[in-house]
């Protein structure tokens, strides 16, 4: 496979390597990002570092060196300031000062850039969509063997980035949920978000010659974002999102060495194509996430539908025994559809459902109940009874008992049952004079 691809560890490894250790990095702070819903103020920051970035390259000639990520620090921290200054100062939300702060702090940045590059080298587009490809060609020498420089940066960011979550958790979670606990508590929330904000300066900054600016922002806010549909577990929210954000890149980088070639392309940009996979990642999650997904609800509320028609065809079915004696209750599928309210396509789901249950038997066009269905709809009948009297001795009007008792009768259970037939004045018949189906009448004898 690898032949096939031209796929070499020296460099596409490299590649590889790096854009995990680019998304990991900044997967973990955007996880607080996320829940402090400041998730815009992460962008923020990446993108006004750029003036501290620049003036250290007109100062420093250079792409590397501490200057750079002091550079970054202090424009990061600038916009933290900023922010909250404008927004106490002027009394506007922080989305809008917020905006006004890194807009103000990234053009400021991009006439800097524009003045250095002609001194060093650098690229406005490599600050947007960095050049991954290239880092392979940038290296070290440690202990005789030519390290990645780029590679080696974002693993000590990856580090510290984790060091950081590990040893202040539990101040970053109550600070995040709750400032004025952790003020109490004893630390400073405003010291744990400037903290925050240095962190995210300096995995900015590390990752803007090799994955650039669009990638770093995705991976701040996209995977924590995906996880939080997984779980709401913070802990296990940090290592989805740590999870989601490996697999992104590793995907974007077999994405872009493969589809040129299917597509007919030149090239891809590596970064970009990450970008793309954690934006499908994120996709994923809000259809199929199992308590928040767009298509798991859907399918969670066209089962519970499903559960209801089927309960109610078999209390129609029932009652239709009761006012013609056992054995004729049969009705057709048309005619049931009609009373019941809906299609007679799914009508006929909901009889074949019963009918791999055993409660229903098809006689030519004629549906009826057979005796482990009677049962079944007994209960459901006294159910619907039982709620009648109850709600009848609560004081509500009969127009409403109806209505009220179709809802609760398919979510009754045998223990609330016996309760409801205890704190009933007559529990042989309901308000409209029709018997209540008696408990143990209807249960399976023990084998």
């Amino acid at each position: 496979m690898t032949e096939l691809l031209d796929w070499t560890w020296q460099y596409d490894g490299v590649i590889l390597l790096t854009g995990i250790l680019c998304a990991v990095a900044a997967s973990l702070p955007g996880n607080f990002l996320v829940l402090r819903r400041t998730s815009l103020l992460g962008d923020a920051v990446s993108h006004a570092v750029l003036p501290g970035i620049a003036a250290a390259f007109l100062l420093t000639h250079s792409r590397t060196g501490v200057s750079l990520f002091v550079g970054a620090i202090v424009a990061g921290l600038l916009t933290a300031v900023l922010t909250e200054l404008i927004r106490d100062i002027g009394s506007v939300d922080e989305g809008a000062s917020t905006g006004v702060v890194f807009t103000t702090l990234f053009a400021a940045g991009l006439v800097l850039i524009v003045q250095a590059a002609d001194a060093v080298d650098l690229d406005p587009g490599c600050v947007l969509y960095g050049a991954l490809e290239d880092s392979p060609l940038h290296t070290w020498r440690a202990g005789g063997f030519e390290v990645p420089r780029v590679t080696l940066t974002l693993a000590g960011v990856l580090l510290l980035n984790l060091l950081f979550v590990v040893l202040f958790f539990k101040e970053l979670l109550i600070s995040s949920f709750d400032p004025g606990l952790a003020t109490t508590g004893g630390y400073s929330a405003r010291l744990v978000h400037y903290l925050l904000m240095i962190v995210v300066a300096i995995t900015a900054v590390a990752s803007f010659e090799a994955a650039g600016n669009i990638l770093v922002v995705a991976m701040f806010i996209v995977p924590p974002s995906a996880a939080l549909l997984l779980t709401t577990r913070l802990s296990r929210m940090i290592w989805l999102s740590a999870g989601i954000a490996a697999f992104s890149a590793a995907a974007g980088n077999f994405g872009a060495t493969v589809l040129p070639r299917w597509l007919g392309y030149r090239s891809i940009s590596t970064a970009g194509m990450m970008t793309l996979c954690v934006g499908l990642c994120f996709l994923a999650a809000a259809l199929f996430s199992p308590s928040a997904g767009v298509v798991t609800g859907w399918a969670r509320r066209l089962g519970l539908s499903l559960r209801i028609l089927c309960e109610d065809l078999l209390a129609l079915l029932y009652r239709l025994e009761e006012r013609g004696g056992a054995g004729a209750g049969g009705a057709s599928a048309d005619w049931l559809s009609k009373k019941l309210l809906c299609s007679q396509r799914l009508l006929l789901v909901a009889g074949w459902i019963q009918q791999r249950r055993g409660n229903l038997v098809h006689e030519g066009q004629i549906w009826r109940l057979t005796e482990s269905g009677r049962r079944a709809a007994a209960l459901l009948v006294r159910s619907h009874r039982l709620w009648e009297s109850y709600l009848a001795t609560e004081g509500v009007g009969p127009e409403r008992i109806h209505r009220q008792a179709e809802t609760l009768e398919h979510y009754t259970s045998e223990g609330l049952r016996n309760r409801l037939d205890a704190g009933t004045a007559d529990g042989g018949v309901d308000p409209h004079g029709s018997p209540i189906p008696r408990e143990d009448e209807f249960k399976i004898p023990p084998v």
